[in-house]
């Protein structure tokens, strides 16, 4: 009992030293520590972000099937900026964490500048498309007319503020680099408690402010996360994390922007194949009409509160990658990878369990309609069967970028998508007829290949030699 006491108040040590940021040395000394430390506030972060996903889906599904349709179309859409955004941010986190193993902290700085400007630039475009295309948009997806006219607010006003996700992202990767994942973690705590109070404020409307509907839901997502792109800024320029960032830097760097295209082009590539994958799937998914695509909205949604602490841990992967090539220490890096997918395999284990088990009452927490439940339940269950592999896999994967070798999981993102997943969820579901049973199971089975691949390569080490 003594024994247990003390392991239990050495892990409270350590989570809270974890939390406050305390530990930022992950070159030297126990792996097994500095993957607790950095994995913590990294998969509390990502919780964080998943947390924007299902308050809207919550408190969207009071508005019916159309709403919840719109939303789910809209988001399948922003994955195309998600995946410019992680894709940069891998390249930043690369950079900022071989930096920092270099003991070079005014480079890390630099490098996190013009990771901005970058950001900002790329942001402006898709807001213009954005705001001037959000009809045409929906019904590129297949929206119906009477889903267009309710929903193409909430797609105007999200893709016109992507400016927001874009920094939120790739300035969290700049503290994640630095091994300062707490800061990360807090910048979201704050952005969701302002998405939680905002979003029935706005959809439902509250004293002087009118009910928006599913538009508002955006508006307060979009409040959320710019006030915490202010925040980031606060910190970077206040100096209250391991990089600090003063007006002299603010200049354009041809060598480092250049630099930062070429670790981050093979990580945007790699998402840009993983999201259209999602965009055609979701397009699929269409065809069989407004429950049936509110049933897998849902279900994606509650899927990612659980991939995204998954992939915290993988980011934590990355980091230690990172930092450890930095320092010269390749083997020390290997090791620390090992030890995170197998945390991540025996987490998503369990989660997977539990999404077997309570399906049906996780989807009837956001709606009661029986096709929509039925179906979100069914591809809970499908997908979550791949789970123990996706744990596997989102750390290898996320540790060739982690090292700079972002072209690797590109290649293999464009066999597994698109070369497997996109035509096996065309033809089960549409020419077998299986419906959109086969579009679960092609996510599952790419999934699955992913991580079988990304194994397979890992082991041959080249990863080790890449400079970034």
């Amino acid at each position: 009992m003594t024994q247990n006491k003390l392991i239990l108040t050495r892990i409270f040590s350590y989570f809270k030293t974890a939390i406050t940021g305390k530990e930022q040395e992950f070159t030297s000394g126990s792996i097994r520590k500095a993957v607790f430390m950095l994995s913590v506030p990294m998969v509390l972060e990502m919780m964080m972000e998943s947390v924007f996903f299902l308050v809207d889906a919550y408190y969207v599904s009071f508005l019916g099937a159309n709403a919840i349709a719109a939303v789910g179309l809209t988001e399948s859409v922003l994955t195309l900026v998600y995946a410019v955004a992680i894709g940069l941010s891998m390249g930043v986190t690369a950079i900022v964490a071989r930096r920092v193993g270099e003991k070079d902290i005014n480079g890390a700085s630099q490098a996190a500048i013009q990771s901005i400007f970058l950001g900002i630039v790329i942001a402006s475009v898709i807001s213009v498309l954005g705001i001037l295309f959000p009809k045409e948009i929906l019904g590129l997806m297949g929206a119906e007319s009477d889903l267009i006219a309710d929903g193409y607010g909430y797609t105007q006003i999200l893709l016109g503020g992507n400016v927001t996700i874009m920094l939120l992202f790739l300035i969290n990767a700049v503290f994640r680099g630095a091994g300062d994942a707490s800061v990360a973690m807090r910048v979201l705590i704050f952005s969701n408690i302002l998405n939680i109070i905002l979003d029935p404020v706005f959809i439902f409307g509250f004293g002087p402010v009118p009910a928006f509907g599913v538009q508002g839901a955006a508006i307060a997502t979009t409040i959320g996360r710019g006030s915490a792109v202010l925040f980031q800024l606060l910190i970077l320029f206040y100096g209250w994390s391991k990089i600090k960032v003063s007006l002299k830097d603010i200049v354009f760097r041809a060598g480092i922007m250049l630099n930062l295209i070429k670790v981050s082009l093979g990580g945007i590539g790699q998402f840009i194949i993983g999201t259209s994958s999602w965009v055609f799937l979701m397009r699929i998914m269409a065809e069989f009409g407004s429950e049936v695509l509110a049933g897998y909205t849902i279900a994606i949604r509650v899927l990612m509160f659980t991939l995204m602490p998954s992939w915290g841990m993988s980011n934590a992967a990355a980091t230690l990658v990172g930092q450890n090539l930095g320092a010269a220490r390749p083997e020390r890096a290997e090791q620390s990878v090992w030890k995170t997918g197998k945390y991540n395999a025996v987490f998503m284990g369990i989660v997977s369990v539990f999404y077997l088990v309570f399906a049906e009452a996780i989807l009837k927490i956001f709606s009661n309609e029986t096709l929509i439940v039925e179906y979100g339940a069914l591809s809970l269950r499908i997908i979550a069967t791949g789970y123990i592999f996706y744990g596997y896999g989102m750390v290898v994967i996320q540790s060739f970028n982690g090292a700079g070798d972002t072209k690797t999981p590109t290649i293999i993102n464009f066999f597994c998508f698109w070369v497997f997943q996109l035509p096996f969820a065309y033809f089960a579901a549409l020419v077998m007829d299986w419906g959109a049973i086969g579009v679960f199971w092609a996510i599952t089975f790419a999934e699955v290949l992913i991580a079988v691949i990304g194994i397979i390569w890992f082991k041959k080490g080249k990863w080790k030699e890449v400079k970034v």
